[in-house]
């Protein structure tokens, strides 16, 4: 296995225990934890000027990324843009926001990154195959890499997954299984046809510990984008949360290799129909309870039970965030309102980053002279429907 000789192996974050890189795969044989990566940090010395005349994709990074670079398997994945919106700057009071604009990568998701970096790890460890459960977009982005790696993909999804990413999961070669339910009926489908197949290396986020080391490379390029000073505060759109987790995990080494000083606050924002996170916080548990009856629309962010949410929970307390809800009907407009007053498409789901910061600065979580950046996760030509729906619903 090419790996990034900065890696020193794998840690289980519920029960300590450490295993070699090379043999790790899906989650601790020990007690089923989520394992994470582990570098030395210095075995690189560092600094902004390292960076400077590197491609633009997230493999510019590769001293925190787990394989060398000649091993990747990527499409030139990162390098979106940081987008300011300073109308919604004036409406929020603060100084500056920005939208990270993940819909702009291949497929068209924040997947991309994690999907490149979990092809990788499973091309490396000679599998022939690779699998996961999801709600539609990291779906389409590992078939996507699988296809590009040599590798069969299955994808296991819900009957409510968007008709863009099944078509996309076939286009790519892909096998589909479409479950009829939701994420939880899907992802049982997938661990009882992992169970039968060992030979299938598990792609989805948190389900390996290299996926959401891909997720850490947005929050890099935000970083560099604003002349290597963090933001004050960052709202991520969160479902497993993975996204949110992998951006704190780059925050926390930035800062370890002496990069920046700082850690801004991180928000997770979640739809009001299934809120596991933000209830969890909300109650000052470390855990969140499964949520009974997921109600809403926003199907990207739809997992009633994150299997990653104590480590999700442990960094919005850590880096002095929070997690913030909304109901559906202001998360869509949250989408609408940047492509009809900045000219972003927005993921529907991705509107409840926008409403989750109206929410906080209602509150008066934001200070004047913060720097707020929003993450936009998938493509709104992907949700057009629901997105058109809803200005159909106030007689647009």
């Amino acid at each position: 296995m090419e790996t990034n000789p900065a890696l020193s192996g794998v840690t289980c974050t519920a029960c300590g225990a450490t295993f070699d890189a090379p043999t790790a795969r899906g989650r601790c044989p020990d007690c089923d934890g989520i394992l994470d990566a582990i570098y030395d940090r210095g075995a690189h010395a560092l600094t902004p000027e390292t960076f400077a005349d590197r491609e633009r994709s997230q493999w510019r990074y590769r001293e925190f990324l787990p394989f060398a670079r000649d091993a990747a398997v990527t499409v030139e994945e990162g390098g979106t843009p940081l987008v300011p919106v300073p109308t919604l700057a004036d409406e929020l009071g603060v100084a500056a926001v920005y939208v990270k604009d993940e819909g702009r990568n291949p497929t068209g998701t924040v997947d991309d990154r994690a999907q490149s970096v979990a092809a990788t790890a499973a091309r490396e460890a000679d599998a022939t195959d690779v699998a996961l459960a999801s709600t539609g977009d990291d779906g389409q982005s590992a078939a996507a890499y699988a296809a590009r790696a040599g590798l069969d993909s299955h994808v296991f999804v819900p009957t409510r997954a968007g008709f863009t990413n099944k078509a996309m999961v076939n286009v790519h070669g892909g096998d589909m299984s479409v479950v009829e339910g939701r994420i939880g009926e899907a992802e049982a489908a997938f661990r009882e046809a992992v169970a039968g197949e060992p030979d299938w290396y598990p792609v989805q986020a948190f389900a390996t510990p290299f996926a959401h080391e891909g997720l850490q490379t947005w929050y890099f390029e935000t970083v560099e984008a604003l002349g290597w000073t963090p933001p004050d505060a960052v709202v991520v759109p969160a479902g497993r949360g993975a996204t949110l987790y992998g951006a704190y995990r780059g925050a926390r080494a930035f800062r370890e290799c002496g990069l920046v000083e700082e850690t801004p606050a991180f928000y997770a924002a979640q739809a009001a129909g299934c809120a596991p996170i933000v209830r969890a916080f909300e109650e000052d548990r470390a855990r969140h309870e499964p949520w009974e009856r997921p109600d809403t629309i926003c199907g990207r962010i739809e997992i009633p039970d994150p299997v990653g949410s104590e480590l999700v929970l442990a960094a919005l307390r850590e880096t002095g965030g929070g997690a913030v809800a909304a109901p559906d009907p202001d998360v869509l407009e949250g989408a609408t309102a940047l492509a009809e007053t900045a000219g972003l498409e927005v993921g529907a789901s991705s509107g409840a980053a926008v409403a989750g910061a109206r929410r906080l600065a209602d509150e008066g979580a934001f200070e004047a002279d913060d720097v707020v950046v929003l993450v936009n996760a998938s493509a709104g030509s992907k949700d057009d429907d629901v997105l058109r729906s809803h200005l159909m619903s106030k007689g647009i």
